[in-house]
């Protein structure tokens, strides 16, 4: 019997579905999920202690891998002098010049528990600023379960937006836009039409949502362009990307400067943390100084003060991201090598320590549209295999994938002894 098995089924009767989170539940790719008993460095232990090389890292913040004893160190030091506060603390200052020095667009920042938090609380921000309540979001891009987020697009670029979930209410969905992602003639629509009436534009910079998707060229000069001159906020969820693509996230990949960054994951090393920053201006609307309210007991929590800026430090070290992105670039060209070899299709995509790969013919994904016409079949056999020979991907064909620092090239070679395994088995 699968040693997950009995753990799953007893969390069942507990928790909705068995999980705390829905993709976790193994529903895209069927069976049952792998729950971990412990993580070290690049792997991941199952309840019978078997070992898997980890390409999730808790998506995203495991960016110097599992258990890093610098990481561990300064959690058990933060430990030692209380738990949570409630009050401030010194290492929320130092967490926020932290981010700051890395990611320039940031004139002031605040503090709160989670990527969903932190984007719902930048729209609010952009409402309160701007006066006006229509955003602008993205097919495919995912920037937590906030109402005003689960809409999914209309027939047309001005037709209301539709709740994804029930207990969104349709009267705010209306003021939601989702558009398609990487189409430069439905922004430019959007705004010539309600240009007036848009607060913000919400965007992944590179997606990691319907897998990893990069803008083309020229779409984001172009959204940063259309905002400007609209007086609309551009808002950049950096949740995943931020600190992970690059030590100044997506934006400085771009050279776009947005008006508003939400970030999470890595700035917390593993415990819960969210934030968002931007303009100075804007960020005075923000209580105490001004009127559009956000507060969280946990926010700026010690333990995960301590955490992130053990975290950015590591990953602040000369030529860190250099090893990152080669180890990527090995994985990824060995991936493409392996599935052209079991004459599989794929196309694959990485920037940093991110990566992400599709089941299709096409050089290049560029939408959601695409995104969905790839062979999810074929990923969930992939998938099942990788599984099978010690190897965790993310399960679904709608995730990206990371690597961290405690990978080695032995782990790589490792995965792509799998994969050309995995790939024949992907043929059905």
């Amino acid at each position: 019997m699968n040693p997950s098995t009995p753990l799953f089924e007893n969390a069942q009767e507990h928790l909705v579905g068995g999980v705390n989170s829905p993709v976790r539940a193994f529903k895209s790719v069927g069976g049952t999920p792998l729950f971990v008993s412990k993580a070290r460095g690049a792997y991941l232990y199952g309840p019978d202690h078997q070992r898997y090389i980890d390409y999730i890292g808790s998506w995203g913040p495991m960016i110097l891998g599992h258990a890093n004893e610098n990481i561990l160190h300064a959690v058990r030091e933060a430990i030692e002098l209380g738990l949570s506060y409630g009050a401030p603390s010194a290492k929320e200052t130092e967490l926020a010049i932290a981010v700051k020095r890395l990611m320039p667009s940031i004139e002031k920042l605040r503090l709160c528990s989670s990527g969903t938090e932190a984007t719902m609380s930048a729209i609010r921000l952009a409402r309160g600023f701007t006066g006006r309540d229509v955003i602008v979001k993205f097919e495919g891009c995912y920037h937590g379960h906030s109402d005003s987020l689960l809409v999914k697009a209309g027939s047309g670029a001005l037709t209301l937006g539709v709740p994804t979930s029930p207990g969104v209410p349709a009267e705010l969905a209306q003021f939601t836009y989702t558009l398609p992602f990487n189409d430069g003639e439905a922004l430019a629509q959007i705004f010539a039409e309600a240009g007036d009436r848009i607060a913000a534009v919400i965007v992944e910079p590179i997606t990691g949502n319907m897998n990893m998707i990069k803008p083309v060229d020229g779409y984001m000069e172009s959204m940063r362009e259309l905002c400007t001159q609209f007086g609309s906020v551009l808002i950049y969820d950096e949740v995943m990307t931020g600190f992970r693509v690059a030590a100044g996230g997506a934006q400085s990949l771009q050279g776009i400067t947005p008006d508003l960054t939400c970030l999470g994951k890595v700035i917390g090393g593993g415990m819960p943390v969210g934030a968002f920053g931007g303009r100075a201006d804007i960020m005075a609307m923000l209580a105490p100084e001004g009127p559009v309210y956000q507060a969280g007991t946990l926010s700026g929590n010690p333990v995960a003060m301590a955490a992130g800026l053990a975290t950015l430090e590591g990953l602040s070290a000369e030529g860190f991201f250099d090893k990152l992105h080669n180890k990527t670039e090995a994985l990824t060209t060995g991936l493409k090598a392996a599935a052209d070899e079991a004459g599989v299709p794929l196309c694959t995509e990485m920037a940093g320590g991110m990566f992400g790969f599709f089941f299709t013919d096409a050089p290049r994904v560029t939408s959601f549209e695409q995104a969905t016409a790839c062979d999810s079949a074929a990923f969930n056999r992939f998938f099942h295999s990788m599984l099978d020979q010690g190897v965790y991907l993310a399960p679904s064909h709608y995730e990206a994938g990371f690597i961290s620092a405690a990978h080695t090239q032995a782990d790589i070679d490792e995965t792509l002894a799998a994969a050309r395994v995995a790939f024949k088995a992907s043929r059905g």
